[in-house]
């Protein structure tokens, strides 16, 4: 079998030791109250410290990004000391951690809101989707997304604060990056797709005026933190949550060429394999020719993600169509993932009733290999 794979190479200030990556995944067991990291939550990342780089779950730079239940934060004292045990675990292993900045925007509910208000979007308008609060007796639960609030400029400018605030809040927990999730229909997202965003102003319209917000914030996070310590991720012809764009080509093309140059540790797309937990029969064809643009645009470290397997992902590297592969689902059930696909072993199955919420089952109990074949 071919070891393409398993070749190093170079990741802003790190060398990894393979091309396979952990994807971020949310599994919203987050410590309460205060959305911290707990004991339980560093051995499952601990567990998976053999993949080449790991991307935390993604993380809510402040109370006003919280969408969903149960989500981990990295906006106050405690959420940054539990982070912190969990990248000192992930290096004692070993492994290479970057932490996922998010803000969810317009899918989000009151009940997350501070003083209970509405969440915020480039737009006031319907938004075709649902999020997960707990309901009266404690329990998850999935709610409507009312219609949000548009974002006022000084609200705009304090959220690309919040992103530098919590970039410098990662690197204190021992991070040794963050990634900027600007895909999956949250907030950067929102402003990048003209179907999400209909703003007459200097962040609405033009392709360059709608990618405005994401340059903000990537220069004030690499200005805070380093642009070889800073990813970024996208989701181009992306359909979860109501996404969607007029000219995916022009719009995703202009911003894997001015990403280009920044110097970031990488970009990552996301292939529109997945639309949130399920399979998309449905997708743009036009993808595989926006992938190529953006490979040609920017000459960086670029990983892909989108229900890979062991073949494909070969096949992906050594056509030069990608540097690196996040796998999720596979890390779930896997924690010892780059170690089975070296060597060709089966892998566990996922259970998807686990997948959010709950305890250590279907989160740390999935054995590695050679514990399960004893």
């Amino acid at each position: 079998m071919s070891d393409a794979l398993f070749q190093p190479i170079r990741l802003g200030r790190h060398t990894l030791a393979h091309r396979i990556a952990m994807a971020p995944l949310t599994r919203s067991r987050a410590g309460q109250p205060g959305n911290v990291p707990t004991p339980m939550n560093v051995e499952y990342y601990r567990q998976r410290s053999g993949a080449a780089l790991i991307v935390t779950e993604a993380t809510q730079i402040s109370q006003q990004g919280q969408g969903y239940a149960w989500t981990p934060g990295i906006h106050s004292p405690g959420q940054i000391d539990g982070w912190r045990a969990v990248s000192e675990a992930v290096h004692a292993e070993g492994g290479k951690i970057f932490l996922q900045l998010w803000h969810v925007g317009r899918v989000s509910h009151p009940v997350f809101q501070p003083g209970a208000g509405l969440p915020v979007a480039p737009t006031a308008m319907p938004v075709p989707g649902k999020t997960f609060i707990v309901d009266s007796k404690g329990n998850g639960a999935w709610a409507d997304v009312p219609v949000p609030q548009a974002l006022t400029l000084e609200g705009i400018a304090q959220i690309v604060q919040d992103f530098r605030v919590a970039a410098r809040h990662a690197m204190q927990a021992g991070m040794d990056g963050v990634e900027i999730h600007a895909g999956n229909g949250y907030l950067i997202d929102q402003f990048i797709n003209s179907e999400s965003n209909r703003r007459t102003d200097a962040y609405g319209g033009s392709i360059e005026n709608r990618a405005r917000l994401l340059f903000e914030v990537v220069d004030a996070v690499s200005a805070e933190v380093g642009a070889v310590n800073v990813g970024v991720r996208l989701t181009p012809m992306g359909r979860f949550m109501g996404m969607g764009d007029d000219t995916p080509e022009a719009t995703f093309g202009h911003i894997a060429e001015h990403l280009d140059g920044r110097n970031l540790a990488y970009l990552h797309l996301v292939e529109p394999a997945i639309v949130g937990t399920v399979k998309d029969e449905k997708y743009d064809p036009r993808w595989d020719a926006i992938i190529k643009l953006m490979r040609r645009r920017f000459n960086g470290v670029l990983m892909l993600a989108g229900g890979y397997t062991l073949e494909t992902a070969i096949q992906a590297i050594e056509s030069g169509r990608a540097d690196l592969i996040a796998f999720g689902r596979p890390f779930i059930a896997n924690p010892d993932l780059p170690a089975r696909l070296r060597a060709a072993l089966p892998l566990n199955e996922a259970d998807p009733s686990t997948f959010f919420g709950g305890d250590a089952r279907g989160y740390i109990d999935y054995p590695a290999f050679a514990a399960a074949s004893d």
